[in-house]
């Protein structure tokens, strides 16, 4: 088995920021070192792992701040950057793809695994089960089946609380907030919460990257639809997933985050240790 890992890195952390966060959340620090470098680290000494291209900003400007911040950290680990989508994630993925050879010294690349960039505490152990799995299925991803009780929820027109009068004369009125209101209760039996990294053999990944339909924030729902198109009656193998495989998507999750991996943040060690 020889695999290229698929960093994908392209994101705004957009949610990350509008809860709180001060920059970039793979700029976060975890331990001293950025949660993008986590990320990659977690494969970079891997027997498996021949190749890494890390995807980063589709925009001319944004890339290369990109690159200046990451470059050198990621080149030490073997990893190669290139400019991944402007709007959707599928585009990060295929400009990556671009840029995975079909041989590294003259062995060919059997498989092709895509991790997110903003999961930089998933476990080895994750790893290898789920490389482990991909010898023997084309498509594997981990995942996690559901707990909670779901609900599928629908904005009302109502809003959330009565108007302060006082507030508006103010000047302190909070913006317009909707009531969300429960439209049916989901059943959560055979459900499953996907993680990353998602590993498929290599022609099959690309296969489902030449389809012409893209549109999906999820690697293995392309190669679901490409199972399905041909039906031949290959599917898309479920691994256990892991808790601590969490994915950095608000400000509240770093801390959460750095407790899993039993790491500090910046103000948390000796000042001599903080740069």
């Amino acid at each position: 088995m020889l695999i290229a890992v698929i960093i994908a890195a392209a994101g705004s952390s957009r949610r990350y920021v509008g809860s709180g966060g001060g920059r970039s959340k793979l700029d976060e620090d975890l331990g001293g070192k950025p949660v993008l470098q986590r990320s990659v680290e977690a494969f970079s000494k891997h027997d498996d792992v021949r190749v890494i291209v890390v995807a980063g900003p589709g925009d001319d400007a944004e890339f290369a701040e990109f690159k200046s911040r990451h470059g050198d950290r990621l080149g030490l680990l073997g990893a190669t950057l290139v400019r991944g989508g402007r709007d959707h994630r599928w585009q990060t993925v295929q400009a990556a793809l671009a840029a995975v050879p079909n041989q590294v010294g003259g062995e060919k690349v059997t498989h092709i695994a895509v991790h997110d960039a903003a999961r930089p505490g998933v476990p080895l152990e994750l790893i290898d089960r789920v490389f482990e799995l991909a010898r023997y299925h084309p498509a594997v991803i981990p995942a996690v089946e559901v707990a909670d009780t779901l609900k599928k929820g629908t904005n009302s027109e109502a809003p959330a609380r009565p108007a302060d009068p006082l507030a508006a004369i103010l000047g302190a009125a909070p913006a317009d907030e909707k009531t969300v209101v429960v439209e049916r209760t989901v059943e959560r039996t055979g459900l499953f919460a996907v993680q990353t990294p998602q590993v498929f053999e290599a022609d099959v990944l690309r296969a489902a990257y030449a389809q012409s339909n893209l549109a999906s924030t999820d690697d293995s729902a392309l190669v679901e639809a490409m199972f399905e198109a041909e039906g031949k009656g290959r599917k898309v193998v479920i691994a256990p997933g892991d808790a601590r495989n969490i994915k950095i998507t608000r400000s509240s999750d770093l801390a959460l985050v750095r407790a899993v991996m039993g790491l500090r943040g910046p103000e948390e060690r000796p000042a001599h240790k903080r740069f």
